[in-house]
């Protein structure tokens, strides 16, 4: 008999969509590791954190990124100098597709 938090009838309908092949030992198995998560989950959620301030980092950031600022890029002329090839306006480089 199912008593905890999800039944095997749920757990084999996610094991239908993840394409899954269970027997019935491996769903019952199943059943209680997902109700164990479920347990951990319910726990996490019974704590009071409305004093607790949101973090967006796990440590704290000691150095800032730097500030985004636009700076010129290479010129073409630059840019295509290491080129291996070049047809003056870009890169040239050989197909790889058929009929193109």
């Amino acid at each position: 008999m199912d008593d905890g938090k999800i039944s095997s009838e749920q757990v084999r309908h996610v094991a239908r969509l993840a394409r899954l092949q269970l027997d019935d030992v491996e769903v019952e198995a199943l059943r209680g590791q997902l109700d164990a998560i479920l347990g951990y989950v319910a726990a996490l959620d019974a704590v009071d954190v409305t004093a607790l301030l949101p973090s967006f980092h796990a440590i704290p950031i000691l150095s800032p990124l730097r500030e985004d600022v636009a700076t010129p890029g290479l010129t073409r002329e630059r840019a295509l100098a290491a080129a291996p090839a070049s047809d003056g306006e870009g890169f040239a480089v050989p197909k790889v597709l058929e009929g193109a």
